[in-house]
């Protein structure tokens, strides 16, 4: 029995893990897709490490501040109005990974 019920948490921890990437991944498309998808206005593109490399080197909250408080041709928020700034580190983590 106790095989069946780790069986059971295993499969909904990976569909919840699913479906927190799908909701970063809809975030991304809705918010950042614009500007980081082809590096307009100087952005960093999506899943160049080189593009992100610098940038990460300041620390992640920086990063976040940046996101939420805009940054050079960044405007605050950075088209998304209601992220956290979980979402913004969880989106900094989407863009700044290499493709898969």
């Amino acid at each position: 029995m106790n095989k069946w019920l780790v069986a059971i948490l295993l499969s909904v921890s990976g569909v919840s893990a699913l479906a927190t990437e799908q909701a970063v991944l809809d975030r991304y498309q809705k918010s950042c897709f614009a500007c980081h998808a082809f590096g307009a206005n100087g952005a960093p593109k999506s899943h160049v490490v080189a593009d992100w490399a610098p940038r990460m080197e300041k620390g992640m909250d920086t990063l976040v501040k940046h996101a939420a408080e805009g940054f050079n041709t960044m405007p605050p928020k950075g088209l998304c109005f209601d992220c956290s700034a979980d979402d913004f580190k969880a989106l900094i983590e989407f863009m700044a990974a290499p493709k898969s």
